[in-house]
């Protein structure tokens, strides 16, 4: 049976709960109390229900057959996260051709050399906007590749995703509306360029994801356009601007945490665990949404069929029950089972591809730049984003390391 789309306003709009600046910057210690107060709790205001236990999320998470991703949006469209079985499966098989491990790792060289590239571009300042120089350019250049667009329209491409995931400031109808119609100028104008790749690409394939997906079959069929391009939108607006706030967290983190910087540049090994602490201690995204497809309880509360749950992955993530010293960053944390990029069927596709590039940003970073610090003056803002966890821009200084 189809499951009944709803309309779910929660990822776009800013709990009530966090209504400062300080508290919105920083709205882990408001987790924290809700995980010991009100791990399940219906908020009136933003009509969906929020959950923040470790156990519970992961329930949420990975029980498609009770939570629902088939939800509208303030501006439709359908794609791998807003789809259940069965079509869910048949599309993800499809792509899941170009994000083996094979090819993810075949990107590696490409990946370095596009991050050195950036790196090179800045070393005789000693100093660079985090977002702007480095971490924006680099996975939007990746994903560039990977659609086959050009990568000289990148800025435009970082414009789009950023409006495509952003929330609103207050939670008023007139907010709403003006988001809505930033929201769908974006994806006109969006879909607009990649149908003339599209078109492009029919005439003339390349080795990329577009012409690779233009001769695939679903059950015999063959991907409409619209599949084709809710896709290359997904793969924009959700690789670049996850892997933005990924290496952008870490160096916020390697700032704030002196020790931190100064243990893993002295030892590299230790790259891959830190940026698994990153995801765990600072996620990306915060809080996936999903619509109960049944009446479900939890922790004694009834959630009803069609209503809103909002999966709080940035509260589990500092569950104690699950974390020890979870409020601790610990770059040699293991096991570390986060919940960054997700759980069940909808396990983030382009997770291999996420580590792989903050990886070698750190290692190449780490490697060539000393003395990583915020820049005296600097006033830094959270994106504004409800359901993302980033920072509008971080400007840094560095030494550049005496070996270059």
């Amino acid at each position: 049976m189809a499951v009944k789309k709803v309309i779910n306003l929660a990822p776009i709009t800013p709990m009530k709960e966090l209504n400062t600046k300080e508290k919105y910057f920083n709205p882990f210690p408001i987790y924290e109390m809700f995980r010991k107060e009100n791990p399940v709790r219906y908020d009136e205001e933003r009509k969906c229900w929020d959950i923040f236990l470790y156990e519970d999320v992961d329930y949420v998470l990975k029980h498609h057959e009770l939570f629902s991703s088939q939800q509208q949006r303030m501006v439709e469209g359908e794609n791998l996260l807003r789809m259940d079985p069965p079509r869910h499966k048949q599309m993800r098989d499809l792509v899941n051709k170009a994000f083996t491990p094979r090819e993810i790792n075949n990107l590696a060289p490409r990946i370095k050399e596009i991050t050195n590239q950036l790196l090179q571009d800045v070393m005789d300042k000693e100093e660079m906007k985090m977002i702007h120089d480095f971490a924006m350019p680099l996975p939007v250049i990746v994903i560039a590749d990977l659609l086959g667009v050009p990568a000289e329209d990148r800025e435009k491409f970082k414009e789009w995703s950023d409006i495509l995931v952003k929330g609103v400031s207050e939670n008023k109808p007139k907010a709403y509306e003006a988001v809505k119609h930033e929201q769908q100028n974006a994806r006109d104008e969006l879909k607009e360029y990649l149908h003339r790749i599209v078109h492009v690409r029919r005439l003339d394939p390349k080795q990329d994801i577009i012409s690779a997906l233009l001769s695939s079959e679903v059950d015999g069929d063959k991907l409409t356009d619209s599949e084709i391009l809710e896709f290359s939108m997904l793969l924009l607006a959700a690789g670049n601007e996850t892997t933005t706030n990924l290496i952008t967290n870490g160096v916020r983190l390697l700032t704030e945490i002196p020790s931190l910087q100064k243990q893993v540049t002295n030892d590299l090994s230790l790259v891959p665990t830190m940026v698994e602490e990153v995801l765990r201690f600072y996620p990306p995204v915060q809080a996936p949404s999903r619509i109960a497809i049944k009446d479900v309880e939890l922790r004694g509360k009834t959630i009803r069929e069609g209503d809103a749950v909002t999966a709080w992955v940035a509260s589990a993530n500092r569950d104690e029950s699950k974390f020890p010293h979870a409020n601790v960053f610990q770059a040699d944390r293991k096991p570390n089972q986060h919940l960054t990029f997700g759980k069940g069927i909808h396990f983030c596709l382009g997770a291999p591809l996420a580590r792989l590039e903050a990886k070698i940003a750190f290692e190449e970073m780490l490697s060539k730049c000393t003395n990583l610090q915020l820049k005296e003056g600097s006033l830094i803002e959270r994106t504004p984003a409800p359901q993302m966890y980033g920072v509008v821009e971080y400007p840094v200084t560095f030494s550049v390391t005496s070996s270059l």
